[in-house]
């Protein structure tokens, strides 16, 4: 690891004394090199000369013509452009790697390998590195080799066929969730991996997957099967046998999400719409039976709440401590109190567009809290800054480097 900078104590980041080298693109990997950068990390992304991560122009909505999406996923990080696939370009990243603590690549396996950059190749310049590779379906396997999206990842993974209308083929969340897991896996892994470094002295391979990254999330799926022979379906805005947990109608046709499935939240909510008996018996008295009888349970629920407005029913829900809430889109996010309490929305000066918004840095931490510093930079933009200080190449190298198209 680097020597930390002279950093005032307020100013101090986790990560400022890590240095990672970003070689991927689009999403798997850079997500991963965000999280790391939020909380301090050195990330220099590594792009093509002639058009950068194709993530630069992914995202974009009129009439602005640029990227709402390459400010979020490349903030925190420097850029330089080199041509990975020459030796010159090659040598420059082993000369990175020796200044640097992790290398994060999201290409298909084997392709550090036939640049020469082998895992075993790097640790002869830096045995503490750690190398941190995202792929579709890891490093080994029948299925390694071949092209690995998130949206593949997500259907193998077991998310996609539990996800929508029963009536209705399988649906998708409306966010790269697959590529999104498998970064933070990713992230996470590398922590862990770079903690081992200082025990042993000795860098290793992060390996991430992202089918794996989703199959992390599917709970008690597999023994589900595999002991009771019970296959989860599709259940619409259910889950199987957690009730009541559901979305229901109001008075002045709004939807309000209520999670009153357990037994002592369910007593609440029971006595909140005026029928505590409910929670008695053996009809809606436990869990189970409530799982059982979901459909006429939310029925009954729906019937009551369309007597109310919603912001009579949310306020009630609270006073009964009964969680509730508002499906939220973008603009009520934007407008909740409790969003700008925590600042889960933050904004930075963007040279075109003004103050852009965007999420804050997640987890908080109390003492050495992450945070955005930058939004994504221009191709190239750090070129100078890396190859001259932290390399010492000399500028009419860089210059015919240039030239050459290497950089």
């Amino acid at each position: 690891m680097r020597k930390r900078g002279i950093v005032a104590e307020q100013q101090a980041l986790p990560l400022d004394d890590v240095r990672v080298i970003e070689m991927g693109q689009l999403l798997a990997g850079p997500f991963c090199g965000q999280l790391l950068g939020d909380f301090g990390a050195d990330v220099i992304k590594v792009e093509d000369p002639e058009k950068g991560d194709p993530m630069r122009e992914w995202g974009r909505e009129k009439p602005y013509g640029i990227s709402l999406w390459w400010p979020v996923v490349a903030r925190n990080k420097k850029s330089v452009t080199l041509n990975l696939r020459t030796p010159e370009g090659q040598d420059v990243i082993r000369q990175l790697v020796a200044k640097s603590d992790v290398l994060l690549e999201n290409f298909r396996p084997g392709t550090l390998e036939r640049w020469g950059l082998s895992p075993e190749e790097l640790w002869k310049i830096n045995p503490k590195l750690v190398i941190t590779r995202v792929t579709g379906f890891g490093q080994n396997g029948p299925y390694s080799s071949q092209a690995g999206y998130g949206s593949i990842g997500e259907a193998m993974g077991g998310i996609r066929y539990v996800t929508g209308d029963p009536s209705n083929p399988p649906s998708r969340a409306g966010v790269s969730l697959g590529d999104s897991l498998a970064a933070t896996f990713a992230c996470l892994g590398t922590l862990v991996a770079i903690h081992q470094v200082q025990r042993s002295g000795k860098g290793q391979i992060v390996d991430s997957a992202i089918y794996e990254a989703v199959l992390a999330l599917m709970e008690s799926m597999i023994p589900e099967w595999e002991i009771a022979q019970y296959q989860r379906e599709r259940t619409g805005s259910t889950l199987p046998n957690v009730s009541p947990s559901n979305v229901y109608p109001t008075k002045d046709n709004e939807m309000i999400l209520i999670a009153g499935n357990g037994d002592a939240v369910f007593r609440r909510l029971a006595a909140a719409m005026g029928q505590p008996e409910l929670a008695d018996g053996e009809r809606y008295g436990t869990h189970a039976a409530r799982g059982r009888a979901m459909e006429e349970l939310d029925d009954l629920i729906a019937a009551w709440t369309v007597t109310l407005e919603a912001e009579e029913l949310l306020a009630l829900m609270s006073e009964s401590g009964v969680p509730a809430g508002r499906i939220y889109k973008a603009a009520d996010m934007v407008a909740d109190p409790h969003f700008k309490a925590r600042e889960a929305i933050i904004r930075l000066a963007h040279p075109e567009l003004g103050q852009f918004p965007m999420h804050g840095v997640f987890p908080k931490l109390s003492a050495t809290p992450g945070s955005v510093r930058s939004l994504g930079p221009e191709l190239g933009q750090h070129n100078k800054e890396i190859y001259e200080g932290i390399l010492g190449i000399a500028a009419d190298k860089l210059s015919a480097m240039s030239s050459a198209g290497i950089i």
